[in-house]
């Protein structure tokens, strides 16, 4: 459905035309004047008019209709096509999800395409109107400021789970908390690593681009704008990777404690086998039933006999509790 649909000239939302394709020949007709139509999860039918209004490329359409795209760049004759990936980062569940936002870029217009409600498009409009002397640069002005406000939270979202990975050092480095749910958290914060990186990685080249190849219906002067966003997005990237990294030694840490806590299990229960095989042993010699064995007419022969084979656990017991099995 149709979110939202403006037309800005001079950097000033004026009111337009109900109709999308009066005001789309409305904003071409004024000097400095440009569309912004917010699209929300559209259907088919609903997105075939503004396809076909605004000149939009079939593949890219279809791109924007089923989402579950990569970040990526895309150059067509009428217009010029962005996919973003924001990341959603829920601190009560400690998940990170991406949803995908799309931008066409063309003569005298931006459109957006949302799937998701966490996508920051209403607050870097009503941000935008606040600043007229960015509007007046046009959709430009649009693409720089979407871009920007996903990429800086990226990193938002980066120090979270900063923050989320050192509390799990802690549990995990903890004496007492050697926790079977421990390798599972594991996994799923490697999981949640591996969607945040879907999304930042693949938006390198497109940003690479946009900063220094001339594309169509793009400023130039904005370049350096985008420059700064690809810094932000090479920061974001950065600290994915050293979380990956953190993460994987995490792991490698708590296996290893894993280990030790099993030889040290082993050493216990052979320690205590042994200690047990001694009397074991005498017993199932007592226990053969001959008649002529050493010691079966003394009176103090059972005594003697117990007393020994405690004497050889406790003998054993402190050799164990010496070598640290115990």
């Amino acid at each position: 459905m149709i979110v939202d649909c403006a037309i800005y000239q001079d950097g000033r939302r004026v009111e337009g035309a109900p109709d999308v394709t009066v005001a789309l020949r409305e904003a071409r007709t004024e000097r400095h004047s440009f569309l912004w139509l917010g699209l929300n999860a559209p259907t088919p039918e609903e997105f075939d008019k503004v396809s076909r209004e605004f000149g939009l490329h079939p593949l890219a359409v279809e791109d924007a209709l089923k989402a579950h795209q990569r970040p990526k760049l895309e150059v067509y004759d009428d217009s010029l096509f962005l996919v973003l990936k924001p990341v959603i980062y829920d601190a009560a569940a400690d998940t990170v999800t991406t949803e995908e936002l799309m931008v066409f870029l063309g003569d005298s217009f931006v459109v957006t395409v949302r799937h998701g409600e966490g996508t920051p498009l209403a607050a870097v409009r009503h941000r935008l109107e606040r600043e007229p002397e960015v509007l007046r640069q046009g959709p430009t002005a649009v693409l720089y400021a979407i871009s920007d406000a996903v990429v800086d939270h990226y990193i938002d979202v980066a120090g979270e789970l900063q923050i989320d990975l050192e509390e799990l050092e802690t549990q995990v480095f903890a004496p007492e908390a050697l926790d079977r749910r421990t390798a599972a958290r594991i996994y799923t914060f490697k999981r949640q690593i591996v969607e945040f990186r879907r999304a930042t990685v693949p938006l390198t080249d497109p940003m690479a681009r946009l900063t220094h190849a001339a594309l169509p219906f793009v400023d130039e002067s904005a370049r350096p704008f985008f420059r700064d966003v690809g810094d932000h997005l090479t920061r974001a990237n950065e600290s994915v990777e050293g979380l990956d990294r953190l993460l994987s030694d995490v792991l490698a840490a708590h296996l290893a404690q894993t280990g030790v806590r099993q030889n040290d299990d082993m050493r216990k229960i052979s320690a205590w086998a042994a200690m047990a095989a001694i009397p074991t042993m005498v017993a199932g010699i007592y226990g053969m039933n001959f008649e002529h064995m050493p010691e079966l007419e003394s009176t103090w022969g059972y005594p003697v006999v117990l007393v020994l084979m405690g004497l050889a656990i406790a003998g054993l017991f402190r050799a164990f509790k010496r070598q640290g099995w115990l």
